[in-house]
């Protein structure tokens, strides 16, 4: 499955989680382990030592849980390479209990370059089965299908076929937030616009969890995880998608904060604090001699204060690469790239002054006004 963005207060700048640890790299897409993965091996471990398997077997169903991530990472390469081809950057790849999560800037706005980068993840799992059954064909090592089906007289590359094609098909469910449902709204979209194909999959991926979640209470209580994530997922979507619509068309400088504090390079972090403290403001730009340096955050600071002390200047713990946006700007492309970084505010530079800040206090105070102006009004009426 992919995603188009990463939110919370866990978020580093490359918009991955604190929790994550990144294990490689490739094509310029930085690929990390979540903390929560680690699960995913105890949880092998104690069911193979509870099975009471030999420490051979055991180091075999850990190695085949490695193999199948491999192909994970594989499959969201299929999305992110596709992606790369329409412009989108993919920020990174997080590996996670249930699967893994592409991190694109923004999903493709165009129907057909929505199916396509949603299409190769299951293309790419389908591919490296069929290129095992070749194999496994051409050395005369494939087994009947009786032994696939007990599992356990199956090789090691056999499961692995067999888990690809599991991966395919169930991204391949037309819901949110797997392939599938991607799939689905670009094809809706065609005819029904982009929110309403978002409304449609977003429900299917609700009954989906029903689904998963009522099944998963008398068979497999994974399946109740599944289900949680399935929901979460399929209500973020439809509410991105809502957000999205309800900012389209309007200009960043219609909701800039055009009353901010700006700080010097020189300036002690103990200014910074006075600042944070008696005011609404956590994030600062740092400018001299009328030109943006960069920006120091709240958590800058802090980290700054724990290591180097109150006098630290704010140069020594400020970032200098913060996006900085236009106010002629729409705000759907501001608000993604706000929501890819560590800030909580970006500048905005016209003809090469500050002019303002984008905020997500501010956004989130426009989205409210916006949802309750586009809310039918009711009639009222007085009794006398």
């Amino acid at each position: 499955m992919s995603n188009a963005s990463h939110s919370g207060a866990d978020r580093t700048a490359a918009g991955v989680s604190r929790y994550s640890w990144k294990i490689g790299e490739f094509a310029g897409i930085g690929v990390y382990i979540h903390a929560t993965f680690l699960l995913l091996i105890a949880w092998v471990l104690i069911v193979y030592a509870m099975a009471g398997k030999n420490t051979a077997e055991v180091v075999s169903g850990v190695v085949f849980v490695l193999a199948v991530f491999v192909c994970i990472v594989l499959h969201e390469f299929g999305h992110s390479l596709t992606a790369r081809r329409y412009g989108i950057r993919t920020r990174s790849i997080t590996l996670l209990p249930i699967g893994g999560v592409s991190s694109l800037e923004h999903i493709p706005e165009k129907p057909s370059e929505e199916f396509k980068v949603a299409v190769m993840g299951p293309v790419v799992s389908i591919a490296i089965s069929l290129a095992i059954f070749v194999g496994l064909s051409l050395t005369g090592s494939l087994s009947n299908l009786r032994d696939l089906a007990s599992w356990t007289n199956a090789s090691f590359l056999q499961r692995l076929m067999v888990v690809n094609l599991m991966l395919a098909a169930f991204n391949l469910l037309p819901a949110f937030p797997m392939d599938g449902g991607r799939i689905m709204r670009s094809l809706l979209a065609t005819r029904l616009g982009r929110l309403k194909a978002t409304q449609i999959a977003a429900l299917a991926g609700k009954i989906m969890a029903l689904v998963f979640g009522a099944i998963g209470l008398f068979t497999n209580p994974f399946l109740l995880v599944i289900a949680f994530f399935v929901w979460v997922g399929a209500a973020q979507e439809a509410a991105s998608e809502e957000m999205k619509s309800l900012l389209e068309g309007i200009p960043v400088g219609r909701i800039a904060m055009t009353e901010f504090v700006s700080v010097s390079p020189w300036d002690p972090l103990t200014r910074v604090v006075e600042l944070i403290l008696h005011g609404p403001q956590q994030d600062f730009p740092v400018v001299e001699d009328g030109r943006l340096l960069g920006m120091v955050a709240r958590n800058d600071v802090i980290a700054g204060l724990a290591k180097s002390g109150p006098d630290t200047p704010v140069s020594e713990v400020m970032q200098h690469d913060c996006p900085v946006i236009s106010a002629p700007e729409m705000l759907p492309s501001a608000v993604e790239r706000l929501e890819g970084s560590s800030f909580r505010a970006l500048p905005i530079v016209q003809n090469g002054r500050l002019t303002g800040l984008l905020t997500l206090e501010n956004l989130v105070e426009f989205l409210m006004i916006q949802s309750a102006l586009s809310q039918p009004h009711r009639a009222t009426t007085k009794t006398i």
